[in-house]
């Protein structure tokens, strides 16, 4: 396994529309562990392959206080929202570091996907599991969570990130 790196916002490959996975194969197993060490060595609790800079419908998550229930999704789809009414969660992000936001979304979502043996799955997802599960998905779409917030926090956010960078 290897750690890859995270790209952080505003870089514009973020903004970039994941691709179905066709297959899954062994390059896609290889990609599905590195995010995952990659998620656990910064902390977090999902990431998705956008943020590693590869564009295919990939994300991987770990809700677990333990750290040793890794979930894989590929090409996850949200096929029906259970509950409408939309709750507020503190989200953060690997490729935000340092700053959360409050922000509302469905508690309770059906996902379709294709785990690491390319079998169809369904998931009901409540809570945290699927609030964790539509911000990685909103990253396959090229969106973020800064993108829910008010326009000067997210200049204020992009500027503070540059800032850190050295630009």
């Amino acid at each position: 396994m290897a750690l890859l790196k995270i790209l952080i916002f505003p870089d514009p490959r973020l903004r970039t529309v994941a691709k179905t996975v066709e297959v899954v194969d062994d390059s896609i197993k290889k990609l599905a562990q590195d995010m995952l060490e990659t998620m656990y060595q910064g902390s977090g609790i999902g990431l998705a392959a956008t943020q590693v800079n590869v564009h295919k419908r990939v994300i991987v998550l770990d809700i677990s206080e333990s750290k040793d229930e890794p979930l894989i999704l590929i090409n996850p789809e949200i096929i029906k929202i259970i509950d409408p009414n939309k709750k507020i969660f503190s989200e953060g992000c690997l490729s935000v570091p340092g700053f959360y936001e409050e922000l509302k979304r469905p508690s309770s979502v059906e996902i379709s996907y294709l785990d690491i043996d390319g079998k169809k799955n369904l998931l009901l997802a409540n809570d945290l599991l699927a609030v964790v599960i539509q911000h990685e998905m909103d990253h396959l779409d090229g969106k973020m969570m800064v993108d829910f917030i008010s326009n000067i926090k997210r200049e204020m956010i992009r500027k503070k990130l540059l800032k850190a960078k050295g630009l």
